[in-house]
């Protein structure tokens, strides 16, 4: 089974059929009150879209508002200021990931394979495209809101364990090395996503059999080595 880990794929597969999804929250406004718990997944649903799609300043408010047909306070009742709201986001989308990837994994026989497949270079461009992942730690790296920084911080370490888990899943199938810690392994991985937007940001071009090769290199290394414990 296919699984999008886009950030709205994400929202739209945990709000398939409830009032949490996207496509609820951007109908005709409901007329029945919501408890409060209700409200805030409303509420979440039209941000993390908003967010992910336009950035954090290019954002507002009001947007969520009108997408939720809630009027600006009630936004503010539920979170306090845009910072927090954005923070929230955050949390939600990362624990989305941790989950999306953890159900990769179940349905995987192999996990080198997985990854390869995961984290070519047009997928992890997609990634950091507007309306992805990357983009949201991207903005909130930058953001110099402690509430916010203190997310970024949480997701970022919180795709570094889901990351982790899907390793440790590879090193009990034998699909991936079992002499060097998962952690370390999530890291090498990420840091190949982290400078993949990097080459794309400041170099003109990366020539496509260069990246092929550098993904080899990095799945290689996660290939079990000989010998006892390997």
């Amino acid at each position: 089974m296919t699984r999008s880990l886009t950030v709205v794929g994400m929202v739209r597969s945990r709000g398939a059929g409830s009032e949490t999804a996207v496509e609820a929250a951007a109908g005709p406004p409901r007329r029945r009150r919501l408890d409060a718990a209700a409200r805030r997944e409303t509420i979440l649903a039209a941000a993390i879209p908003l967010f992910a799609a336009n950035g954090y300043e290019q954002t507002r408010v009001s947007d969520v508002a009108a997408l939720v047909g809630v009027t600006e306070p009630v936004i503010f009742q539920n979170f306090g200021t845009k910072a927090d709201l954005f923070a929230a986001v955050l949390d939600r989308v990362a624990g989305d990931l941790a989950r999306s990837v953890a159900a990769l994994a179940a349905e995987s026989d192999d996990v080198l394979e997985l990854l390869a497949h995961l984290v070519t270079a047009e997928r992890l461009d997609r990634l950091h495209d507007r309306g992805g992942f990357g983009a949201l730690l991207r903005d909130a790296g930058s953001h110099v809101d402690g509430q916010v920084r203190d997310a970024w911080r949480r997701a970022v370490a919180r795709a570094a364990g889901a990351v982790a888990g899907l390793l440790c899943r590879g090193q009990a199938d034998g699909s991936i090395r079992r002499d060097v810690d998962a952690t370390a392994l999530a890291w090498l991985v990420l840091s190949l996503a982290q400078a993949r937007e990097f080459r794309r940001q400041h170099a003109p071009s990366t020539p496509a059999d260069l990246e092929r090769e550098l993904l080899a290199a990095v799945l290689d290394t996660l290939r079990p080595r000989a010998g006892p414990g390997a």
